[in-house]
């Protein structure tokens, strides 16, 4: 068995899981949502439920990290052997989420190609972005740079890959969200979107407005899917866990806020205040802002910024779902890190191809409606994700006991000021919500009704 790894401080390790917390989902799906629920109200519900619901799955899946120093798939086998079943689940989230959320980061590499060579208005024709990712070789191209650049900082290890990367990348990813949300703002027609954004709207509170914001967390804070577990297997028993997750959070939905700041402003300038243009998903991402960055007075750098920001909150979080995985397959077979790196890349290479060909050659390939990619999307955040995170729940609520996670807690420095609410989430808050969040985003996602 090798020795396990560690992150060689505790600014390493927050940064580290902040960078897995902060992708995609911060910054295409958290405005989006934002804008269809109310605006500050979303934000204020969701900023409830991140310090109460989010913390407690957190700090739950960080301490059964540390507790067992083992990866997700030994870890819950390790502390009660029925439950082996449900290290194998959350396994399997990282290891379908990888290859399809890398066909996407290879997206958001040629975008900032197009940009910084000057093609911002090639970009926003109707066109481009279904004419490009129907192509049958050049997504594949820029999928398989994007898999690279993860692996070989992988194949790094934790600490001189991972941790290092992260103290470069998270710090600038804020600073350019930050220069991208001031400018935003200085649009005309922007503070018509900035006050949309922050001012809490009462009428639209409402029981999907609240399962939808609990459903972001799964995407926003890397929850469910193993990776905090890996990680916190990682981290030292002399760094402070609980004020760890607190700092993660902070991080996760500070990048999260900003992104609203970055693109409900500039969007309701561009569109004249129609919400509809805050499309989810890819479109509001290649489609919508591309037409907002040609539209601008210096559209071409801003949207390269933009896109080496995507860029970077992809890298992070696509770092995270491979470490994941090569720590599972170290953990089960006793592997070496370079071998396990090569072989899950190639791996996720040939598992990705069906998702980047899905919009072309693979078009034929469908279900309910949806792609390749989507079927994927769908299997593991909608269906998946809940499932892992119930029975994590059920888990330390009622076999290991929440005492179990205080402990660990408490390991550090004896404290757990959270221990009682941490409690009462555990094992009676959360198991409810969690049902609620399966039975919607499977209904949504079947279009039977729509968050």
């Amino acid at each position: 068995m090798n020795s396990r790894s560690n992150f060689s401080s505790k600014l390493g390790f927050v940064l580290a899981a902040a960078g897995s917390a902060v992708g995609l989902g911060n910054i295409w799906r958290f405005p989006y949502l934002a804008a269809k629920y109310g605006g500050g109200t979303f934000l204020l519900i969701y900023l409830i439920l991140a310090i109460t619901f989010g913390f407690t799955l957190m700090i739950a899946e960080i301490a059964l990290g540390r507790k067992t120093g083992l990866s997700a798939i030994g870890a819950f086998k390790s502390l009660d052997k029925r439950f082996g079943f449900l290290g194998i689940l959350a396994s399997l989230v990282p290891i379908i989420i990888f290859p399809y959320y890398s066909v996407i980061g290879g997206w958001v590499i040629k975008y900032f190609a197009v940009f910084i060579s000057g093609g911002v208005q090639a970009s926003a024709g109707d066109t481009y972005f279904t004419d490009f990712i129907s192509g049958s070789v050049e997504p594949i191209g820029w999928f398989f740079l994007f898999m690279a650049f993860t692996a070989v900082i992988v194949l790094c290890g934790v600490e001189k890959g991972i941790e290092k990367v992260s103290k470069i990348m998270m710090p600038i990813l804020v600073i350019l969200t930050i220069i991208i949300a001031v400018y935003s703002l200085t649009l005309d027609g922007a503070m018509e979107g900035l006050i949309y954004y922050i001012k809490p709207h009462m009428s639209d509170v409402s029981a999907k407005t609240i399962l939808a914001a609990m459903g972001q967390l799964f995407y926003s804070m890397s929850l469910a899917m193993g990776i905090m577990i890996t990680y916190g297997s990682y981290m030292k028993k002399e760094n402070n866990l609980e004020s760890s997750v607190r700092q993660i959070e902070i991080f996760d939905t500070g990048i999260a806020f900003l992104a609203g700041l970055m693109i409900i402003p500039a969007v309701f300038a561009f569109s004249g205040g129609d919400r509809s243009m805050l499309n989810a998903g890819p479109g509001l991402m290649f489609m919508t802002l591309p037409k907002v960055f040609a539209s601008m007075r210096f559209g071409g750098v801003i949207g390269t910024i933009f896109f080496i920001l995507v860029f970077f909150a992809a890298l992070t979080s696509a770092i995270s779902l491979m470490e994941t995985i090569v720590s599972v397959f170290m953990d089960k077979f006793g592997w070496k890190r370079r071998f396990t790196g090569i072989f899950v890349a190639v791996l996720a290479c040939i598992m990705g191809i069906p998702s980047s060909l899905g919009f072309g050659p693979l078009s034929f390939i469908s279900w309910m409606g949806m792609s390749v990619l989507d079927i994927m999307d769908f299997i593991s955040n909608s269906v998946l994700m809940p499932i892992v995170a119930f029975f994590t729940c059920i888990f330390v609520g009622f076999i290991i006991k929440p005492k179990t996670i205080s402990d660990e807690v408490k390991a550090t420095d004896g404290t757990f000021k959270a221990e009682k609410m941490f409690n009462v989430i555990i094992k009676w808050v959360a198991p409810v919500f969690l049902v609620l969040i399966l039975i919607s985003s499977v209904a949504s996602a079947l279009g039977l009704f729509t968050i």
